[in-house]
């Protein structure tokens, strides 16, 4: 089976249909990845067909979820996962993607320039000093992936987000157990869990959960 068709099926399989120009730009984001890999650490993942699943649509299992366009920040976005392919999948979104590692963000840049997509801002800064530098805008949408600690996205979060909007932790299997043992550090943070999703990876079962969260109300 070509890469072409196992990433179609396996996206399927989490309710996302792509037309094939965004599959064949995705595979490109994935070849180009390994390539710069080999110069640069970019991922712990090198095997191509685990790419597929381990980074390409383990990204995409928010796409399902994501309403209107607005303005997204990806937190912490290392080779831009999951900033790039939610960019390809939906290119109305308006995406900041931040990174501490500069080498990271060069690549980010790289792809962004190749692939000529427009409204993608891939920003070479630490977290901690974006609410003060006064030219991001309120996000609608704040997501993180493999990133930090609940505590620590909700803290970073918190300044970023527009009025109404969300933060999006993925997590891995222990993420539910973490919501649970973070409960009273989310609500003294100002913040509930308001949807919990679970689910499975395609092809090696991995388990996954998305975790929304907004601001309580006073």
């Amino acid at each position: 089976m070509t890469d072409h068709k196992l990433l179609q099926e396996m996206l399927l399989k989490i309710e996302v249909d792509l037309p094939d120009t965004a599959l064949v730009q995705l595979l490109w984001f994935r070849d180009e990845l390994l390539r710069w890999n080999k110069s640069i650490n970019l991922t712990a993942i090198t095997d191509p067909l685990s790419t597929l699943e381990k980074h390409l649509v383990d990204s995409l299992t928010l796409l399902p979820y994501l309403g209107q366009p607005g303005a997204l920040l990806d937190m912490g976005s290392g080779g831009g996962f999951p900033s790039i392919p939610l960019k390809i999948a939906r290119p109305d979104l308006t995406i900041w993607s931040v990174d501490a590692v500069a080498k990271k963000i060069a690549f980010q840049k790289h792809v962004v320039r190749t692939m000529k997509l427009s409204t993608f801002t891939a920003l070479h800064a630490r977290l901690e000093a974006l609410p003060h530098t006064g030219t991001l805008p309120p996000f609608d949408l704040i997501v993180t992936r493999a990133f930090a600690s609940l505590q620590d996205i909700l803290s970073l979060a918190d300044p970023l987000l527009a009025l109404n909007g969300q933060v999006v932790a993925m997590k891995g299997a222990e993420g539910l157990a973490e919501l649970s043992d973070s409960a009273k550090i989310i609500k003294e943070a100002g913040f509930k869990c308001q949807r919990t999703v679970q689910m499975q990876l395609p092809q090696s079962k991995a388990q996954r959960y998305l975790l929304f969260f907004s601001k309580s109300n006073p």
